[in-house]
């Protein structure tokens, strides 16, 4: 069996994009064991025209892989509301938020939501207040999380738990 080294610490970006609102949350990821780096909000003004929302998400987004030195991102894939347009929308976030850590040379993970939900609450029906319940637990020292922030930190914590899986050697392997 061969064994495939574990890095010793990764700093993990979480993500969770919107147009109004993007999440972004910083974990180290040692082994088993997480620790909360950082977490925070990006705001894009809500009267600037379209596309400057979407460059003001890209660099502050790319400011947050920088002053982190983050090695790795993971993002929420995007939730298909009942109205396209939103949903189009949110799909010009969503690439303006992932191009951020590309940019910065960085492997970019993508979480379906209620895979997020079930790795970190366990079911994958979880609302924003069990997401954030679990998120106090599990990265006390992050304090109190606001939503956004927290959905952040959650996709950052389904990245570390799915890499360690893939990093484990498989028992029986050759």
């Amino acid at each position: 069996m061969t064994n495939v080294p574990i890095p010793a610490a990764t700093r993990i970006l979480g993500l969770d994009p919107g147009l109004r609102r993007t999440g972004w949350g910083v974990i180290v990821a040692e082994g088993s064991r997480l620790r909360w780096v950082a977490h925070g909000v990006v705001s894009p003004p809500e009267g600037a025209p379209f596309s400057e929302r979407l460059l003001y998400l890209l660099e502050a987004v790319g400011e947050v892989c920088a002053a982190h030195q983050c090695d790795e991102a993971a993002i929420e894939e995007v939730f298909v509301n009942m109205n396209p347009a939103s949903t189009l929308k949110l799909g010009h976030a969503r690439a303006a938020v992932m191009l951020a850590p590309a940019r910065a040379g960085l492997s970019v993970a993508e979480y379906a939501p209620n895979l997020i939900k079930k790795t970190v609450v366990g079911a994958g029906h979880a609302d924003k207040s069990q997401i954030a319940f679990m998120i106090k637990r599990l990265l006390p020292a992050a304090g109190e999380v606001k939503a956004d922030a927290a959905d952040a930190l959650a996709v950052a914590i389904t990245h570390a738990q799915f890499r360690r899986m893939k990093l484990l050697p498989i028992r029986g392997a050759a």
